[in-house]
């Protein structure tokens, strides 16, 4: 069963492979430059495992920030990860055990294969999300790796390589732009992600977009929820 959803998984997980090797070296070449191996670089992709928390921790680690300002800045950036778990409940309903690992690893571009993944024929679709996740964790841990020991044997200049992480949600939002035919959701995330970056500025104006949006989202649901049905309908068409 798993040698199938895996074997069927890794073409979908490609473009994720791609960007993750090049994201993940970004790091570990940077986790390098503040004197921290290829050791540290595999287990914090092991075990924290989400791209803009750990160039965040490069950072921190690099000018010996306190515990409480680590595990608060922490917070706000992955406080998005609340929003994708709650759009992802029914499919990780009847995974058993593998639900935490699934929670655990639901990164963006996770999220954004698993949100529109096709299952193939003949291929568990639970075995085939969890394919997916597994290998695009295996991707991450190896980018980092690789980067962390490019770092120690050759000299990098890592100025500006943390736009990689940019260019990356980049490619994500325009692809899924593409993949669906409704793009109401898209447009009042970035109408409200505007309004609080003018309102609240860029310090302050995270955590009550998402809110904002998450608020929106769930009063509109019936609404989207037939958009997307509907969409479905005339592609079957």
């Amino acid at each position: 069963m798993y040698r199938r959803a895996f074997r069927a998984a890794f073409p979908a997980t490609v473009p994720v492979l791609m960007g993750y090797l090049a994201i993940g070296m970004a790091f570990g070449l940077m986790l390098q430059a503040i004197g921290y191996n290829f050791i540290w670089a595999f287990f914090m992709s092991l075990t924290i495992y989400a791209g803009s928390g750990q160039y965040l921790g490069v950072e921190l680690l690099g000018t010996a920030a306190a515990l409480g300002s680590v595990a608060l800045l922490t917070f706000i950036i992955n406080f998005r990860h609340l929003v994708y778990g709650l759009s992802m409940l029914e499919k990780f309903k009847g995974m058993g055990i593998r639900k935490l690992y699934m929670i655990f690893s639901l990164t963006d571009e996770t999220y954004a294969l698993l949100s529109s993944a096709r299952v193939p024929e003949r291929v568990d679709p639970h075995a085939y999300y969890f394919a997916i996740a597994v290998l695009d964790h295996c991707y991450w841990i190896a980018g980092s790796v690789i980067g962390s020991v490019a770092g120690a044997l050759l000299g990098f200049d890592t100025t500006g390589i943390d736009f990689a992480m940019t260019a990356l949600f980049i490619v994500i939002a325009v692809d899924q732009w593409s993949a669906y035919r409704a793009h109401l959701p898209a447009l009042l995330g970035f109408g409200v992600t505007v309004v609080s970056l003018v309102l609240l500025g860029p310090d302050a104006m995270l955590i009550p977009a998402l809110c904002a949006i998450i608020v929106i989202l769930l009063l509109l649901r019936a609404r989207l929820d037939a958009q997307a049905e509907a969409a479905a309908r005339k592609e079957e068409v």
